[in-house]
């Protein structure tokens, strides 16, 4: 899923193409994917864009008289800019979702794999667009105090709460992976039992890895549309790298899988070496199940 760095930069690509152009048509190929009914997607057609904005991990196109056109790309969804006009197939091939043609060129929407969970809404004034954000603190925007405030709210563990949308905005499972390692801190402890210390460690590394990541990304994609939008990149330390060594101490990466998400780790680094259940594994193994990289490693030569 697109998180606030990859939405950043999309934002900034369409702020340089867009703004002050007009949508002159919006081409809709799947029946999924509009989620509101009023106003509709030819309410803005003729209409100039404003601005342009991330809200949360949404991107918010701003028209005149106050209409909002707002994107969720969920896991699979990514955008691609072109100039002139596309064709838009209902073919499952296309993977085609939408097309927004404005004056300056044409905007689309695919998404990957036969789930169909990328939304588009239109809404209406500022109450519209604050309906759709989950209200989670932006981490440019707060101080410590306030970050150690939110965190230790309730007792979750780390990457459940850095990654709940109404807690902080845009962080989601790829980035809260290379977070978790930059602090040094494993994912899976609890918020109410961090010391001063190590959450002052967690703030200056969520702050430091969006903005060196999101720098990164700006860079990558230079004056281009960024089209290599992923949630695995070859300068991650941990996250998509399962059984890699670790670039700190060259212990081995792991994982804890649950349900369609990953979250990987390093023992050696962030957890004293302790290896962290995996819920498939350890609940067929049951009190076979290694506690160590080193039992681990020799489960596995078996």
């Amino acid at each position: 899923m697109p998180e606030l760095p990859d939405v950043v930069v999309y934002v900034e690509a369409l702020q340089q193409r867009i703004i002050g152009h007009t949508l002159e048509r919006i081409r809709i190929a799947s029946p999924f994917l509009l989620r509101t009914t009023s106003p509709s997607p030819t309410d803005a057609q003729g209409s100039a864009v404003r601005e342009v904005r991330r809200v949360g991990k949404r991107i918010a196109i701003g028209f005149e008289d106050d209409l909002w056109l707002v994107l969720h790309l969920m896991i699979a969804g990514r955008l691609h800019w072109r100039t002139g006009q596309i064709k838009l197939s209902r073919s499952p091939k296309n993977r085609g979702l939408a097309a927004f043609q404005f004056s300056s060129g044409t905007l689309s929407l695919t998404e990957a794999g036969s789930q169909r969970r990328a939304s588009l809404h239109l809404v209406e004034g500022k109450a519209g667009l604050e309906r759709l954000d989950p209200g989670g603190a932006e981490i440019f925007d707060i101080d410590l105090e306030r970050f150690a405030e939110i965190l230790t709210a309730r007792n979750h563990t780390l990457k459940r709460a850095l990654t709940d949308p109404r807690l902080f905005s845009g962080i989601g499972n790829a980035y809260s992976d290379e977070i978790f390692f930059a602090a040094q801190l494993s994912p899976i402890a609890l918020t109410q039992k961090l010391k001063p210390e190590e959450i002052a460690r967690l703030f200056a590394a969520t702050r430091q890895s969006l903005k060196m990541w999101t720098e990164t990304l700006r860079t990558e994609a230079g004056r281009d549309f960024p089209e290599k939008v992923t949630a695995f990149r070859s300068g991650m330390a941990v996250h998509g790298r399962y059984q890699e060594p670790c670039p700190r101490c060259q212990v081995k990466v792991q994982r804890i899988r649950y349900a369609a998400n990953e979250t990987n780790y390093c023992p050696g680094c962030q957890t004293g070496g302790r290896l962290l259940a995996d819920r498939a594994l350890s609940r067929l193994l049951r009190a076979d199940w290694p506690r160590t990289v080193e039992e681990f490693e020799g489960l596995t030569r078996t």
